[in-house]
């Protein structure tokens, strides 16, 4: 029989030495009972519980009436502690990355042109040698980092024989889905190193069910990386009351984003002086990490930019010129200077702009830096005429972070909150992915089919829709003959100008007939939207054009965009 443990001989010895003064403890018990007779019972427990109470103390080797002392518990230290806090994130990660690639499967419709002229067509000619640039790829206003991303997905297909259109679709919105994956992770533990984990949990819990997320974040638009990135950067940003080893990690990925996009700068403004106004050795953080990480930056765009248009180009001026000090942007829309506060943050927040609200208002203090990112940012882009939803898009996780701390302050009205939110958001979500502005994507499938070799030398398509409504050889693979109508702004300064899109919609039929005075030179096929049909009937039927197809775009036809989409072939 094994020796026992010095715990295990320390409480038999005790056990045995108190044994005769448990049974005198009990004599005298007995025999106080003994002498109280008929007396009543309380007599008897008053004479008896002070001597059990020393059989006790006999027993346990400690005072009586004094708990005991619990065995200290030993936490988990170095190696140990650092596992057991990566399970819970790697179950998170399962979670998110389950969650974001049903997301990018479940979208089907568009949303902007510049997910796709901005980023897959500009892969597409980069690493197959044939396809179509807007103008301002011609005039330096783009960094071609974000698509030279997926220019090297394509390349790799195509040195292992897979080029085939559908991976060139969606291989690119897998490799989004999968950042936005670790982009949900990084939030909350964002949100854990503010708060607590009850907090982070619903952070995370808001992040997954907003549907402008989930419209978004799978999507190959350079404001999707931006959000990703500012995500990113967060986690390393030196919060109050954290510590952080160095700040050039998320000056890095700061610099990294406004390299994809400039104005990923207006968000990160207040946030930089905020660390610049808290930092104790100031001279040391401008000239120690921001100015490294900045020529490190600026000269890798550089030379990127180099290589790609062929000759030195500052894109960030280039951008700013064009877009704010010439406010070119405004050829294709401006908006009044609230918009954004009373349509685009209560648009992209959905079912959330209560909880937001009330987060702002409840949220601690140091939470405010944050909500001044938010208004400066909009307030920012207000100046701007030109407005779309997507430009706020990166301040939405931050959002997030006050809606989650809304949610986790409930007590009473958590389960109907939490039901409204999923019910709410999982409407918008796939009604906005499912059937919303599908058209656009569903013709390509159509016209995607016309690629045979035997006939694609006597195939031609002409779109003549708003510039830019469809992808184009990023969705279809093949040198078909396509042309649609050009939409450049004016960069002479001329007056009464007039894009090639606004001359055909002033007067379609004439410009029909100018552009194809006879029938040798007709395209093969039309595609334009139902509402352009009946002004264009006359130039269909005598030319023999007969309806082969109709997709479905939407519920809400406006202007020249219409409920369906039609495509024309030559009987």
């Amino acid at each position: 029989m094994p020796p026992p443990t010095p715990s295990t001989t320390t409480t038999t010895r005790r056990t045995s030495d108190s044994e005769p003064r448990m049974a005198a403890a009990a004599a005298a018990a007995l025999q106080c009972g003994a002498r109280a007779g008929n007396r009543r019972r309380l007599a008897f427990r008053a004479c008896a519980l002070p001597s059990m109470a020393v059989a006790m103390e006999a027993v346990v080797g400690a005072p009586a009436g004094r708990p005991r002392r619990r065995k200290p518990v030993r936490r988990p230290e170095g190696p140990e502690r650092r596992s057991a806090g990566a399970a819970p994130a790697r179950g998170l990660l399962a979670l998110s990355l389950a969650l974001r690639l049903a997301c990018c499967f479940s979208v089907r419709t568009s949303f902007v042109p510049d997910e796709y002229w901005q980023s897959l067509e500009v892969a597409h000619r980069a690493a197959f040698g044939y396809g179509s640039l807007t103008w301002e790829w011609a005039e330096g206003l783009r960094s071609p980092l974000y698509p030279l991303l997926f220019a090297g997905l394509f390349k790799a297909l195509q040195l292992l024989g897979k080029d085939e259109a559908p991976l060139l679709i969606w291989l690119p919105r897998v490799f989004q889905a999968v950042l936005a994956a670790f982009a949900d992770v990084k939030l909350y533990s964002l949100a854990k190193r503010l708060d607590n984990f009850e907090t982070a949990k619903w952070v995370y819990f808001c992040q997954l069910c907003s549907w402008f997320t989930w419209y978004c974040c799978t999507r190959t638009l350079t404001n999707t990386m931006e959000a990703v990135l500012t995500i990113f950067a967060l986690c390393y940003y030196p919060m109050e009351g954290t510590k952080t080893e160095s700040s050039r990690c998320y000056l890095a990925l700061v610099a990294l984003a406004c390299i994809v996009r400039p104005t990923a700068a207006i968000p990160w403004a207040p946030l930089l002086l905020w660390h610049f106004g808290k930092e104790s050795n100031k001279r040391r953080f401008l000239w120690g990490a921001c100015l490294p990480v900045g020529l490190i930056a600026l000269g890798g765009s550089l030379v990127i930019d180099r290589i790609f248009f062929g000759k030195w180009v500052m894109v960030p001026l280039n951008f700013l010129k064009f877009n704010v000090l010439h406010e070119l942007a405004t050829f294709y829309g401006s908006h009044s200077w609230h918009w954004y506060f009373t349509q685009g943050l209560p648009v992209i927040l959905g079912p959330h702009l209560p909880f937001f609200l009330h987060g702002c208002f409840s949220a601690p203090r140091k939470h405010h830096v944050f909500l001044v990112v938010v208004l400066w940012t909009m307030t920012a882009y207000s100046v701007l005429r030109h407005k779309e939803f997507r430009f706020i898009y990166s301040i939405l996780p931050i959002c997030m972070l006050f809606c989650g701390h809304s949610v986790a302050q409930m007590k009473r009205w958590r389960r109907a909150a939490v039901s409204f939110l999923l019910s709410s958001n999982l409407l918008l979500a796939l009604y906005t992915g499912l059937v919303h502005q599908r058209g656009t994507l569903d013709v390509m499938v159509y016209l995607r089919e016309l690629c045979n070799p035997l006939t694609q030398g006597q195939t031609s398509i002409l779109l003549l829709m708003p510039c830019h409504s469809t992808p184009l050889y990023s969705h279809i693979h093949c040198p078909l003959q396509m042309r649609f109508l050009e939409c450049p702004p004016d960069l002479m300064g001329r007056s009464n100008y007039l894009d090639e899109a606004d001359l055909f919609y002033s007067h379609p039929l004439p410009w029909l007939n100018k552009e194809f005075p006879n029938a040798t030179q007709l395209p093969s096929h039309l595609v334009f939207f139902n509402v352009l049909e009946q002004e264009i009937s006359s130039f269909l039927i005598s030319n023999r054009y007969v309806k082969a197809a109709t997709f479905f775009h939407t519920h809400l036809p406006q202007g020249r965009v219409g409920s369906h989409i039609y495509v024309f072939k030559i009987f």
